[in-house]
């Protein structure tokens, strides 16, 4: 029999976790696309964004109670919907969340050094695929610290915004472009990647039936708040053309506040919580692209294991090649929509897959999957067609496929 995890976290801890999956590097990168995209309609973007998100969580931690197994809704998927949805979840996510390894990168770059962004998020690549590749993960105890570093920063920024805001200037954006709010909330959307990490959480809990989803709405509702009072702020501050036009929102209006002082503190923060959630990112891609690599998806070697380190050396060696290069002729705004549109996928087919388990979970289910429907074709076209394009290779690459063994020992 196979041992269980012991089940010693409450709702607070459950709310910490997730807290540290959301309020990470997304809120310093995303707030200059959504306002190109919506101006001051970003602001309700935000709530769109959140609804969204906790329909796809809540969908996740109903799916996670019937299938414990490691995967997500590559998991789900083939179980509720079958082997090609399932397929096409797990594709989805390597391929979105690639260019979320993408967009970390190079918000390492726009903060750290912006002349040689494209260099520096190539090194932070490099850096971290040889942490993982020796197979040391982020603790914890990391993870809190990551929380408490990006909360402080936060709130430094919004402190110094809030005194020199100009709420005036809210007003240059009352023309929306036709579709820019639900754009902008596609947009938004991946500054609340994470959040379903509390749903993978079932067999560490006490009371999970009890605790998931009362953890899952604090925790959000907490990242919404958070992140509603640092896009006023700096909207008010920067105004939305002058956000539209930033690489670097958050050290931008540590300027326009007159805290330069404040600008290196930001700097930290956003290299911080974008290394952080790199590593988490990169570790949770190439072990899906090891358990692809397992089924026959993806070539055999990807699901080598390495002898010593005991990681999936190639899975990572892969993965880290193709971030960094992305990372080197991407740009963060076009990863940003990318990886939008490739998660709302993945999530659109957990939703699915949750309206299968019966009519209890139906209209939830029904709102996210409208809602990734809704917001993946919102988002930029070039996103858009990028997206598809990639999963139609996915697609073709899974009909050729069929047929062909397994890898040896799947």
């Amino acid at each position: 029999m196979t041992p269980e995890l012991r089940r010693t976290l409450g709702v607070f801890d459950a709310v910490v976790v997730g807290l540290g999956a959301m309020v990470g590097a997304g809120i310093f990168v995303a707030l200059g696309p959504a306002a190109e995209a919506a101006g001051t309609g970003m602001l309700p973007a935000l709530g769109v964004a959140a609804v969204v998100a906790y329909c796809n969580a809540m969908a996740s931690a109903r799916l996670a109670a019937r299938y414990p197994a490691s995967g997500g809704t590559y998991v789900y998927g083939r179980e509720r919907l079958g082997p090609f949805w399932g397929y096409l979840a797990g594709w989805a996510f390597v391929v979105g969340k690639t260019a979320s390894c993408a967009a970390m990168a190079l918000t390492v770059g726009a903060y750290v050094w912006p002349a040689h962004a494209h260099a520096v998020a190539v090194a932070a690549v490099v850096a971290l695929t040889a942490v993982n590749y020796r197979g040391v993960q982020k603790s914890a105890l990391l993870t809190r610290v990551i929380v408490a570093v990006v909360l402080a920063v936060l709130a430094a920024v919004v402190t110094v915004s809030a005194g020199a805001g100009q709420a005036e200037r809210l007003g240059l954006a009352a023309e929306l472009p036709r579709g820019g709010v639900l754009q902008a909330a596609g947009l938004l959307f991946f500054a609340f990647a994470g959040y379903a990490r509390i749903a993978t959480l079932g067999e560490e809990v006490r009371d999970p039936e009890r605790t998931v989803p009362r953890a899952v709405p604090i925790a959000l509702g907490i990242a919404l708040a958070v992140y509603a009072a640092v896009a006023v702020c700096v909207l008010a501050v920067l105004g939305p053309e002058g956000l539209a036009a930033s690489a670097a929102p958050l050290a931008d209006a540590a300027r326009a506040a007159d805290a330069g002082w404040l600008v290196p503190v930001v700097s930290v923060g956003a290299a911080v919580a974008a290394l952080g959630s790199l590593l988490s990112l990169i570790l949770g891609v190439s072990r899906t692209t090891l358990a692809m690599a397992r089924d026959g998806h993806l070539p055999a070697t990807l699901a080598a294991v390495h002898p010593r380190h005991r990681v999936p050396h190639h899975a990572e060696l892969a993965v880290g090649a193709v971030v960094a290069l992305v990372a080197a002729t991407a740009d963060v705004r076009g990863a940003i929509g990318f990886s939008s549109f490739g998660v709302l996928v993945y999530y659109g087919i957990a939703n699915a897959s949750a309206w299968t388990l019966g009519r209890r979970e139906r209209p939830l289910a029904m709102l996210g999957l409208a809602g990734c429907g809704a917001l993946a074709f919102a988002l930029p076209p070039t996103a858009v067609l990028a997206g598809t394009g990639v999963l139609a290779v996915g697609v073709v690459a899974y009909a050729v496929g069929r047929g062909r063994p397994a890898a040896p020992g799947a």
